[in-house]
């Protein structure tokens, strides 16, 4: 892990009428760190992401990749930026193959421009040793998606953000687990582990206190559209996190008090 940052958001702050979700939040992350995001629901944490991603503006504050503002910020200059976001849901296609699902709405194809034709050998085999990086057999390319498990569809978003037209700096996760059992879990956060240990910043927003405790580098806490914790988990454990998503600012006070 290097000490520059990859990705900087500074003084975020994004609002809807009267209701403020996000509110002067600031955090970084860097490449070969996983920086987990927790709080109840309503904390922002979603609408911040949205912010990464580009899919919503921000009313104030602004984000800087690898040093360089993005101004002004949409999903297309996230991704030529180097920022992937997997949603979710997944956004996956269930009546067709991991490779189509891999290459949706940016399929490789050859011949003349007039009736181009579908490389669709070149995309399995790219979209094969995009998986085999990660330690990832699927064996079958073309199975429907709709036959995969939930850890084997987690695995197939990764890939797709993997094989994105600009090499993915920032992989910014929603939710990975939530719909997963142990086991399966267990594997895509492994996965998640093996991002991180290839040098990808990821960023992961769950709602299972003790599995981000485990696996992220640093925690950012937050709370009715605020953060109230920035820094390493090694500070925290689950009834100092708990206290914190609940309480916000009066647990810092009780606890310096």
């Amino acid at each position: 892990m290097t000490d520059a940052p990859v990705l900087e958001a500074v003084g975020i702050s994004k609002s809807y009428g009267r209701v403020r979700a996000v509110v002067d939040v600031s955090f970084d992350v860097r490449p070969g760190e996983i920086l987990g995001i927790v709080g109840d629901n309503g904390a922002g944490k979603s609408t911040l992401m949205n912010v990464v991603s580009g899919a919503i503006a921000p009313d104030s504050g602004h984000l800087r990749v690898t040093g360089r503002q993005l101004t002004p910020h949409t999903i297309g200059q996230a991704r030529a930026a180097g920022i992937e976001m997997i949603y979710q849901d997944l956004g996956l296609s269930d009546n067709l193959s991991v490779v189509e699902n891999v290459f949706l709405g940016r399929e490789w194809t050859g011949g003349p421009a007039v009736l181009p034709v579908l490389r669709k050998k070149a995309m399995r085999v790219r979209t094969q040793a995009v998986l085999e990086s990660l330690g990832i057999d699927l064996h079958d390319m073309n199975v429907l998606v709709e036959g995969l498990s939930g850890g084997q569809r987690q695995m197939v978003a990764i890939a797709r953000a993997l094989v994105a037209a600009h090499e993915p700096r920032v992989m910014v996760m929603d939710e990975p687990t939530a719909a997963l059992g142990t086991s399966e879990s267990r594997v895509v956060n492994d996965l998640i582990v093996r991002l991180r240990d290839t040098g990808y910043a990821v960023v992961v927003i769950s709602h299972r206190i003790p599995e981000l405790l485990e696996l992220a580098d640093r925690l950012l806490v937050m709370k009715g559209g605020r953060q109230v914790h920035h820094g390493p988990t090694r500070d925290l454990d689950v009834e100092r996190c708990v206290q914190l998503i609940v309480r916000g600012a009066a647990a810092l006070e009780r606890s310096a008090g």
